[in-house]
């Protein structure tokens, strides 16, 4: 079994630099498994945490179809337990981050072990004229990063930003966020944006490597 696909390569790669097999690896927000069920195979032990109880029960189902053994998928709020409670070696996490998801990684790990993740940047949907709670600038997450014993090996903005031909191909690709932007606001001052001209869609993420010092 391969690294999922479907996750940003620079990411994957920096999983796979390091030395998994008798490592147990914590994913937090770990949805229906994708990254845990990816890590399986290249560590020791592998536990997933969420919140959902439905994403949980479908991340245990894979792990079932894919004949693992070494997973445990556990309801759990990411930002309320405490990872010493799993004793994890490497913590991981896939568009799920926060300052008291970093502050519990780093309680949780030893000197030398890791914390890698992908979160959003401040640019992430930046046409909206909103910047998510879940976003951090590149030097903000830094300092946070150092300011919890960790040294950052890798920090990187991957940023692609969309090119649209019209008004109608942009609200085309945007459909499936409507339900989602219109209860925060985003829908009507992204449409805004394309009655004003605007034509582009950022997707910014930050690719993340710390060591715990």
């Amino acid at each position: 079994m391969v690294l999922s696909r479907s996750m940003r390569p620079e990411f994957l790669a920096l999983l796979a630099a390091e030395e998994l097999k008798d490592v147990t690896a914590l994913d937090v927000g770990c949805g229906t498994g994708r990254l845990a069920l990816s890590l399986a195979p290249l560590c020791r032990r592998v536990i997933g945490i969420d919140r959902d109880p439905a994403a949980i029960l479908t991340a245990r189902e894979h792990a079932a179809a894919l004949g693992l053994s070494n997973t445990d998928f556990v309801v759990a709020d990411a930002e309320a337990e405490e990872y010493t409670r799993w004793a994890p070696q490497l913590v991981a996490a896939y568009l799920c981050m926060s300052p008291a998801i970093i502050a519990r990684a780093s309680r949780a790990l030893g000197p030398g072990e890791v914390l890698a993740f992908v979160c959003f940047h401040t640019d992430q949907w930046r046409e909206t004229g909103m910047v998510s709670q879940f976003a951090f600038g590149d030097a903000q997450l830094r300092d946070l990063l150092v300011s919890h014993g960790f040294a950052v090996e890798h920090l990187e903005v991957e940023r692609e930003v969309r090119q649209f031909g019209s008004r109608e191909e942009a609200l085309a690709h945007v459909t499936g966020f409507r339900a989602k932007w219109e209860a925060d606001g985003r829908w009507e001052r992204y449409v805004e944006f394309l009655e004003r001209g605007g034509r582009t869609l950022t997707r910014s993420h930050l690719v993340v490597k710390a060591r715990r010092r």
